[in-house]
């Protein structure tokens, strides 16, 4: 397959860009590429570039607007077969059973309930390239069913004299960001500092309209709930890594990173209830307002021995992670209908996930084409719920709290893994072959009510991948794996979340973990004028975790979590890039799809199918060297729940760049034209029927300036892509 031209960036650059924004509606990697025969060539250029390895499609960020003030959630909404949704929600092939790693270590501020959040709060500015794996071989952890994205950050070698550069950019709404890095070393020692500061601004509105019978009188209600949000958010980062090269044969290297994400958010909340018959049974009030910090601190230290006349390697790694999130709120609340005293009341939450992995690989050549790969992982991660929720007395300011809304929640998981692989070749094949195996153990305890849970079980996980090269040009693969979706700590919990009424959400501690089995099939062709590739797909899902809801009465609902007994999808990929004209290129990717859900055993009538279309197209026209228009559209097709539907969202970005001088450059892009991130979720069932929308104000415009120092003559400034405006 032929590669792609790589561009060099001189060490010392500066790059600073100054953006001004208006709204328009108010306000190292210890994963397989540490094999030589796997490793990617890293491209830097004005576009997305994407190489095919035997085991996963690796997409190379451009350094571009996009890449310099947008956040890791804009990155991902326009790489193929990921989707990311209003709330940050990541998919890949419309499963959100994703395994989100930050380069080859788990995310772990990425996971649970407020992953999403986060991804949309994280710069992209030092993100390298995406790795997609939809059918992972055995050197990655089994979990995640629907496959492994894992985030590359930018590398920096050793340094023969001190390098850096610096950003900064200012928008509507009180947005601005600022950041910077810089490397120092020599061929044995180097070391890098990476720094930056982001205040981002989010505007929501929250509807859901529900029908039901009211349990008591059995009178059909209708409940009508209006939430707008507000939601400022300051994100400071700090990340510093050394590696020291002794000699040919021997490396250390370690790394340390701080994100906090928080700031102030306020809600105004409207519900009404209304009788089928007319006139109104309730009307109230809810204005809240809190702070959520979230403090996210990781370590890495990983130590590498080569044996010189063998060519074997031996990698030891270990990995620390911890997060400390802390949420407060205070409520106002008022009844209008029946009339009714404001009364004030708290509610606080602690969440604290703890994750500690050490891992040995060993890797021993056999030949130039033939590799074995043995390795030994273990993880423990630990979790950790508490909220108490109070009613305040606002004369005396004495609080008593509320025993319904207190809970304590541990859970505590252990994983051991050893695997084995074969990568081999001859002639025009290469296969890679695998097997891992794991043993799990949980325990979790709910000290509020005295509950607790514990499992103990073992499994195999194997996977194969095989490529067949056609010609200089195409190639034919085929790829297999069995993987794991374990549940969210979060999702174990029984409490019931009382934070978002007349919506309340609970744990199932008796969620089992999901099992998929995955077939891919593909073909590639990369020719001089363009290039295309197509994938078929198959997924068989056992036990996967779904949302069910049920009617409370009174306007009320609850969600929780239960395991579907079958849930399938299959589809084809499709994507190419080429041109139309000479100055007007293109690029096209989707994916076809077809899911089928049996929810028999959850009460929804018979098995259920659909079809749809996900679909990202650019238009890319330059009229002259120094100008460039584009045109990017998204969308996300209507996908089946079990209880319903959710909808399709379509999303629109233009862009314009137009080169001053060889340094300086002018840009703007309008985001989210249309404002398409609307998010609405049907559910029924023969008693009620419920249907929620989220609307994220995400149509922005930034005009700004791009200012490059020390570049040669025969390179260029960078392109641009978009925000999405989160």
């Amino acid at each position: 397959m032929r590669k792609h031209t790589m561009t060099r960036v001189v060490p010392g650059a500066a790059m600073v860009l100054i953006a001004v924004a208006t709204r328009a509606a108010p306000p190292e990697n210890p994963s397989p590429s540490k094999d030589a025969s796997l490793e990617t060539v890293v491209v830097q250029g004005r576009k997305l570039n994407v190489e095919a390895k035997i085991d996963r499609r690796i997409y190379t960020v451009p350094d571009d607007a996009q890449s310099t003030i947008g956040t890791v959630s804009d990155i991902l909404g326009v790489i193929p077969s990921i989707d990311v949704d209003p709330d940050g929600v990541v998919s890949l092939r419309g499963d959100t059973n994703v395994l989100v790693l930050i380069d080859g270590r788990p995310a772990i501020q990425l996971q649970g309930s407020k992953g999403g959040d986060n991804l949309q709060s994280m710069s992209a500015r030092d993100i390298e390239r995406i790795e997609v794996l939809t059918t992972p071989p055995a050197q990655f952890k089994a979990e995640g069913a629907a496959g492994v994205i894992n985030i590359v950050t930018r590398k920096r070698g050793p340094a023969r004299s001190a390098s850096g550069s610096l950003q900064a950019s200012v928008g509507d709404g009180g947005r601005w960001l600022v950041g910077g890095n810089g490397s120092v070393g020599n061929r044995q020692l180097s070391a890098t500092l990476n720094a930056g500061f982001r205040e981002d601004y989010r505007q929501r509105t929250i509807e859901s309209e529900s029908v039901g019978p009211d349990p008591t009188t059995g009178q059909v209600l209708e409940s009508r709930d209006r939430a707008s949000q507000r939601l400022r958010r300051n994100v400071p980062t700090v990340d510093i890594s050394a590696r020291f090269d002794p000699n040919d044969t021997q490396s250390l290297s370690g790394s340390a990173s701080w994100m906090r994400r928080g700031g102030l958010r306020t809600y105004t909340q409207l519900d009404d209830v209304e009788p089928e018959s007319g006139g109104v049974a309730s009307s109230t009030r809810r204005l809240t307002s809190g702070r959520d910090p979230e403090d996210d601190y990781n370590t890495t230290l990983r130590y590498t021995q080569k044996f010189r006349d063998s060519g074997e390697t031996l990698d030891l790694s270990a990995h620390h992670a911890v997060s400390h999130q802390r949420e407060h709120y205070d409520y106002v609340n008022d009844s209008f209908v029946p009339p009714a005293p404001t009364f004030y009341d708290n509610l606080s939450f602690t969440e604290d996930k703890d994750v500690t992995e050490v891992d040995a690989d060993f890797s021993l050549p056999l030949s130039t084409a033939q590799t074995i790969k043995l390795g030994y992982a273990f993880e423990q991660d630990e979790y950790g719920f508490n909220t108490v929720g109070a009613n305040v007395y606002p004369l005396s300011g004495m609080q008593t709290v509320d025993p319904t809304l207190v809970s304590d929640f541990s859970f505590r998981q252990r994983i051991h893994a050893i695997y084995q692989s074969y990568q081999g070749g001859l002639g025009a094949w290469a296969w890679l072959i695998g097997v891992r195996t794991e043993w799990t153990s949980t325990d979790g305890t709910q000290a509020s009510d005295g509950s607790s849970t514990a499992t103990r079980y073992a499994d195999v996980y194997p996977s194969l991948h095989i490529d067949r090269t056609l010609s200089d040009h195409s190639t034919l693969s085929f790829g297999a794996s069995r993987r794991i979706a374990r549940p969210d700590p979060s999702y174990l919990n029984p409490y019931v979340d009382h934070e978002y009424p007349p919506n309340f959400t609970a744990g199932n501690p008796r969620l089992s973990p999901q099992f998929t089995q995955s077939f891919d099939v593909g073909y590639a062709y990369e020719g001089r004028a363009a290039s295309y590739g197509f994938t078929g797909y198959f997924r068989r899902n056992r036990d996967s975790a779904t949302d069910v809801t049920e009617y409370l009465g009174g306007g009320l609902s609850l969600t929780t979590k239960a395991n579907l007994p079958r849930n399938d999808s299959a589809g084809l990929e499709f994507s190419a890039t080429g041109h139309l004209a000479p100055k007007l290129g293109y690029s096209l990717s989707g994916n076809a799809f077809y899911s089928e859900i049996d929810a028999t055993a959850l009460g929804a009538p018979g098995i259920r199918s659909t079809t749809g279309l996900n679909a990202k197209a650019k238009l890319d026209y330059r009229p002259t060297g120094g100008d460039s228009l584009q045109l990017a559209c998204t969308r996300t097709d209507k996908r089946l729940t079990p209880q319903g539907s959710i909808s399709a969202i379509n999303i629109v970005n233009l862009g314009f760049r137009h080169m001053l001088t060889p340094a300086l450059a002018a840009v703007a892009t309008v985001s989210d034209l249309f404002n398409g991130q609307h998010f609405e979720r049907v559910a029924a069932t023969p008693s009620f029927t419920q249907v929620y929308q989220r609307r994220v104000e995400g149509r922005i415009v930034y005009v700004g300036l791009t200012y490059a120092i020390g570049l040669k003559k025969e390179e260029k400034q960078p392109s641009f892509e978009y925000d999405s405006g989160g």
